[in-house]
């Protein structure tokens, strides 16, 4: 071919393209036309339409025109497609009506993209109430709780499921011996009732399994269950759990990353009723389950439960205010109690579910060892590793270790000041023993580093991380096999021939017959930050990693035996610390004693919203403050606007007033087409 030949061509190309683009546009003008001249539907002509644009000043429902041939497909809770603001956008069908408070014409469906009716009435009421809880967009809300459309797996043939296996109250009494209550709410529960219970799990047993008879017993009474866990590993021991309790195709799973196929079966699964149980993790809370009697939530504390996408939602309270709306049981369990469910507790809205004193001092023993002069100063003193070495003849050992890596902070050696990039000021690290220090934010190697302060140019480990604890644990321990389990490394389970793990906190495996001891190192890493739920973490990780002990085991924590956080692990009395967590949350004026919102955004934007939006007479304004900026402070970064941040508080029942003047602010703003800000009600980080 010859070169003026494909120089032609390639001249074609571009009105190729804009023939084909035209004359796709006429035909949907065509389309449009013939939609318009149809006759509408004889009865109730009018479909009220949520459309997709999380823009604040259109988040209300839109009429549209139902054409006769949609008359039977357009029904409340299917997919459709609208013309909106010149442009073809997704919504949902919310309701059929006769008319329409609209005075001029209406425009028509474009078309019905599925006839599956996939917004029940029950999660299109869930996500107005989530939406106005948190001054958010409900087209934000519908794209967590409804998955995207797969057309081959709507389309497929369902697969016929097995009848469920048989549950009894013995074997459910069974798994929950040695908790004080359970049985009166299993009971309730079989029964059709609403108990509300808040769960803490005995050390040593099997979370899984007590979840896995408790859905057992909302199944008895023929009812549905939804189950929220942190993340896909504990989804996985759970759905273990349930293959012996209930069947393997009894219940479905549903994560955000399953992708799309494997993730709208379980959705349609759920809707179709072909199941009435199910599990996953935080996007699960919005499942559409038949006859919802029970939903769950392990571990409530976790921030994973926590939407990093507007308007940010906890799942925790996505799942309360369902109970609230459809009437069913709740069950908030953890290894530990979190000051939201202790508050539950104190209201009189929910029970405890706990195991008594006498029964934990059975179950567990807790010490801690001060890593003191007496000590040497070591950081697994003597009678720790003492323990460490005699638990090893009866079974694996967990060792938990608050920072992943090698060395992940490095320090002068003469005057302890913190090594910084020269670069960029990041933190210096070591990523293994024959590497030298590196910049962990920019990754920029620093050979000839000397201190700022002092000059010397020694370096020290003030904090040892993973990878070098499992490597001390192989020379304290010779002849036993080290495992380490964090970052993206992390174990799913371990066997009784697994001798030591170590673990970052999150990560820990279970053992399959629990651990023979736990070593809880730097219990001092995190104490004392100036953050609203650092203390609560911190004995969360503690209590999560000290619950896999096996019956009868030994939990070492290396720390100061005079702090009170310890003393409740010592005491194994998560709900004393809670209490007491509680109280100061109270006197300070904190959630969830009072209900919280901040505004984010640059300093004009953030100043103009103030001037915006009309707050409670008794409403708090503190701020603005500097946002602390910490990816863009690394090296490479853009440069980003300094942004600011201002805290509101009102009284906890002034706490919907505020959502709504928020979100009042936020339409405004949003037809203005002012700069945006960001709002948080109730961050779960402050």
């Amino acid at each position: 071919m010859s070169e003026t030949h494909e120089a032609g061509q390639l001249d074609m190309l571009p009105g190729l393209r804009a023939s084909v683009a035209g004359g796709r546009a006429r035909r949907g003008e065509a389309e449009m036309r013939r939609r318009s001249e149809e006759a509408p539907a004889e009865v109730d002509p009018v479909a009220r339409v949520l459309v997709d644009v999380p823009l604040a000043h259109l988040d209300r429902p839109f009429d549209y025109l139902v054409p006769a041939s949609m008359d039977a497909s357009a029904r409340p809770g299917v997919r459709v497609k609208v013309r909106f603001a010149g442009q073809d956008v997704d919504g949902f069908v919310v309701e059929r009506a006769a008319g329409s408070d609209h005075d001029g014409r209406l425009s028509p469906l474009r078309r019905v993209v599925s006839p599956e009716q996939v917004l029940t009435p029950e999660v299109e009421r869930l996500t107005a109430l989530v939406a106005a809880r948190y001054a958010g967009a409900r087209a934000d809300v519908l794209r967590l709780a409804v998955p995207p459309r797969h057309a081959t797996t709507e389309k497929a043939e369902r697969v016929p499921r097995t009848p469920p296996l048989d549950s009894t109250s013995v074997a459910a009494a069974s798994a929950w011996a040695g908790h004080e209550a359970a049985g009166p709410f299993l009971e309730h529960l079989a029964e059709g009732g609403a108990p509300r219970a808040v769960w803490q799990c005995l050390p040593g047993a099997d979370w899984a399994l007590l979840v896995a008879q408790a859905v057992a017993r909302a199944r008895v009474s023929g009812r549905g269950a939804l189950v929220c866990v942190p993340d896909h590993r504990d989804v996985a021991r759970l759905g273990a759990a349930l293959d012996d309790v209930v069947g393997p195709e009894q219940y479905a799973v549903l994560t955000a990353d399953q992708g799309p196929a494997k993730r709208y079966a379980a959705f349609l699964a759920a809707l179709r009723g072909d199941v009435q149980v199910v599990i996953g993790t935080r996007s699960a809370a919005f499942a559409p389950v038949r006859d919802l009697g029970l939903v769950v939530m392990w571990d409530d504390g976790d921030d994973l439960h926590c939407e990093p996408r507007a308007p940010y939602p906890h799942a925790r309270e996505v799942l309360l205010t369902r109970a609230e709306v459809q009437g069913c049981a709740v069950l908030l369990g953890g290894a530990t109690r979190t000051v939201e469910a202790e508050y539950l507790v104190r209201t009189g809205w929910a029970h405890p579910i706990a195991p008594s004193r006498a029964v934990v001092r059975e179950q567990v023993r807790v010490d801690v060892v001060a890593n003191d002069e007496r000590n040497r100063g070591a950081r697994v003193p003597g009678p720790a590793m003492g323990m460490v070495r005699r638990a090893l003849d009866e079974g694996p050992v967990l060792v938990q270790t608050p920072r992943s890596g090698y060395v992940p902070h490095l320090a002068c050696e003469r005057c302890r000041t913190p090594a910084r990039c020269g670069a960029c000021r990041g933190p210096l690290q070591l990523t293994d023993p024959a590497s030298p220090p590196s910049c962990g934010w920019c990754g920029v190697v620093d050979h000839q580093w000397r201190c700022s302060t002092c000059g010397a140019q020694g370096l020290r480990a003030p904090v040892l991380g993973r990878d070098r604890t499992a490597e001390e644990m192989g020379r304290m321990f010779p002849g036993h096999t080290v495992r380490s389990s964090g970052g993206d490394r992390i174990i799913a389970a371990v066997g009784e021939d697994a001798d030591i793990v170590v673990a970052t906190p999150g990560a820990e495996p279970p053992a399959s017959r629990g651990y023979a001891a736990v070593l809880l190192l730097d219990t001092w890493l995190g104490l004392g930050r100036p953050e609203l739920r650092s203390d609560e973490e911190v004995v969360r990780r503690w209590f999560n990693a000290a619950s896999l002990v096996r019956p009868h085991g030994r939990v070492v924590a290396v720390g100061d035996p005079g702090s009170a956080m310890l003393q409740s692990l010592v005491r194994w009395d998560p709900a004393g610390f809670a209490a007491r967590e509680l109280e100061e949350r109270v006197s300070a004026h904190l959630p969830p004693a009072v209900r919280m919102a901040t505004v984010t955004g640059e300093a004009d934007a953030v100043e103009e919203a103030l001037a915006l939006v009309t707050l409670p007479d008794v409403a708090e304004v503190l701020g603005p403050v500097p946002v602390e900026r910490r990816a863009q402070d690394r090296a490479g970064a853009p440069e980003e606007p300094d942004e600011v941040r201002v805290v509101l508080r009102v009284p906890r029942h002034q706490g919907s007033v505020l959502s709504e003047s928020l979100l009042a602010m936020q339409r405004l703003r949003s037809a203005r087409r002012l700069a945006a800000v960001r709002v948080q009600v109730d961050p779960h980080v402050l």
